[in-house]
């Protein structure tokens, strides 16, 4: 099946009330067990890659793993990248065979941040691309995102209706409690679903995206734990929360954090029982059924699992 655009998936979330899972890949191991597990569940999907992605794996053999994908499974799926920080990443994903971009930059003066925006959108739409942007400002720490608790800013709804106006970009990124990475909350994770549903009055039938939605489920931050490392246990964004935003014009829901404690703490597990393993198919395997796992499970919080046709 060929690459679509978020465009198309977008328009039947927002009809059938549910949200696509957007997934981030860095290798082929990650690749297979997200396809596999949409495939299985009967879900669109959103392969996103990163800059930093882009940069380990290079552009081009991260998309013929994808183009492997597509071609032996059938569904479709949306090449999506993740916080683009330039314009000029964005033309070379979009020249390169992204079907989608995202160009965030929440980071900079709201002028400034439309003017970015407005100029991937002037290169991107001509060209069939869909434009993700973001404003307001989530806390935590992603890859080259790094924002402090203190300098997190939430979404204006009223600056979202001018910022929409005024750039023609696609879907917007919005922050309403959620945190990039696995350090999220110190107490109970609380989304201003408020704010979410002025922002949709705002902006009705407008797809909005939600970063920074992993859950770190407390099973898994406990087997990294146990096999090595202090990751701390903290409060992700509960479950129920990701499946109420999915139900209103929450159309995309970024995952990361989750798939890579799933593979780190079945990594850690399998060196901590067989510390003399050097096979990497052995570790490797068993860490791609995880990944698989917790994707096929967020699929059916998201609502998008049966979602084809």
């Amino acid at each position: 099946m060929p690459k679509v655009s978020t465009g198309e998936l977008f328009e039947k979330a927002l009809g059938g009330g549910y949200a696509v899972g957007a997934f981030n890949v860095n290798n082929m191991e990650i690749i297979q067990a997200i396809v596999e597990a949409a495939e299985e569940e009967k879900a669109p999907l959103i392969l996103q890659i990163s800059k930093g992605a882009r940069q380990y794996a290079r552009h081009e053999y991260l998309m013929k793993l994808i183009e492997a994908a597509l071609e032996t499974a059938d569904l479709p799926i949306a090449v999506h990248l993740d916080h683009g920080d330039s314009f000029e990443l964005c033309k070379d994903c979009i020249d390169g065979g992204f079907t989608s971009v995202m160009i965030d930059g929440s980071h900079l003066p709201f002028d400034e941040n439309i003017a970015l925006v407005k100029k991937v959108v002037d290169y991107a739409h001509p060209r069939g691309v869909p434009v993700e942007a973001e404003l307001g400002r989530l806390a935590g720490i992603e890859e080259h995102v790094s924002v402090s608790e203190r300098d997190a800013v939430f979404t204006n709804p009223d600056q979202a209706k001018e910022f929409i106006e005024r750039t023609g970009c696609d879907s917007l990124a919005v922050a309403i409690g959620t945190s990039h990475g696995a350090y999220k909350f110190k107490g109970e994770a609380k989304l201003d679903f408020e704010r979410l549903e002025e922002i949709q009055e705002k902006l009705p039938g407008f797809p909005l995206v939600l970063h920074g939605a992993s859950s770190v489920l407390p099973e898994f931050v406990k087997e990294c734990n146990k096999y090595g490392g202090e990751l701390p246990g903290a409060q992700g964004v509960p479950e129920e929360m990701i499946s109420r935003a999915a139900a209103m014009n929450v159309c995309k829901v970024n995952i990361d954090t989750d798939l890579r404690l799933a593979m780190t703490a079945t990594i850690r597990k399998v060196f901590a029982q067989k510390p003399d393993e050097f096979d990497p198919r052995k570790y490797l395997g068993p860490a791609r059924e995880a990944i698989k796992n917790m994707v096929k499970h967020k699929l059916h919080i998201l609502g998008v699992a049966g979602k084809l046709g």
